[in-house]
């Protein structure tokens, strides 16, 4: 049964990596089939420069994605670009438009609740990109091994008849200064938005979405499409909700809709 397209006031997509064998394309575009918009935030590092620029892949599904972000564009989604540090080279473009995307150095969001959310990638509060980026690279090396094992590992346990599941998300978040170097980022991006006058921040770059609230800042992080497949989204009433997107999951069920602490904060999670 073809599931029906959901139409949402926001939805916030980063981390897909086009151009690595680790995006996962099949997934995202069975999102993107199913999910419109008024406004698509692409959060950075939506192509992989960094890998491109070692060595070209670049599949069917990869450019389309591509197409299906240009034609949402056409037929009247706002999209908003805000590069990241794979895809930094978009920063040479900033205001510009291509094929009606506008590329910002960030953004701001307006909730339908009239709060004030600052979107930005995040690399620019990442201490190793700013002042040891040869580690990050060196670190990007790595990460892009463990995404192979991974790939090999969730092929085994579909052949066993498994859903997909993260390895390399949960071993990350196993490690303890992965957790610490999380949490430092979610609270330096927290007070950024703070310092600026915002209600909350929204941004990519470590690969783990969260809702969190902060003393009196909402952190959303909308996650990745290499490792959990994750988009942050906000309902006509202003509510956030991260979906979470595998292989086999097709339709949602509305689960936990409103957070303990908040009215705001919910959690789409899809079912089989």
């Amino acid at each position: 049964m073809t599931p029906p397209i959901k139409h949402y006031r926001a939805i916030w997509l980063s981390d897909i990596h086009l151009g690595t064998r680790g995006c996962k394309a099949d997934f995202l575009l069975d999102f993107l089939r199913t999910h419109e918009s008024a406004y698509l935030y692409l959060v950075g590092d939506i192509v992989d420069g960094w890998r491109l620029r070692k060595s070209w892949y670049w599949p069917q599904s990869h450019n389309d994605i591509v197409q299906k972000i240009l034609r949402k564009a056409r037929k009247g989604t706002e999209v908003i670009y805000v590069p990241g540090n794979h895809d930094e080279i978009l920063r040479d473009y900033i205001d510009m438009q291509f094929g009606g995307i506008t590329v910002l150095d960030e953004a701001i969001h307006i909730t339908a609740d009239n709060r004030r959310f600052l979107i930005i990638h995040g690399d620019q509060f990442d201490g190793v990109m700013q002042y040891a980026k040869w580690l990050a690279i060196l670190g990007d090396w790595a990460y892009e091994r463990m995404l192979q094992v991974n790939h090999i590992y969730n092929w085994i346990r579909r052949k066993l008849g498994y859903s997909y599941w993260s390895l390399s998300a949960y071993l990350k978040h196993k490690v303890k200064n992965a957790v610490n170097f999380i949490s430092d980022f979610e609270q330096t991006l927290a007070n950024e938005a703070r310092r600026r006058g915002f209600d909350g921040v929204i941004c990519g770059h470590i690969h783990k979405a969260e809702i969190r609230q902060l003393d009196d800042i909402l952190y959303c992080n909308d996650g990745d499409w290499v490792e959990s497949c994750t988009a942050l989204i906000e309902d006509w009433d202003g509510r956030f909700f991260i979906v979470h997107w595998t292989d086999k999951q097709h339709y949602f069920q509305l689960e936990n809709s409103l957070d303990e602490n908040s009215d705001r904060v919910g959690r789409l999670v899809a079912t089989d």
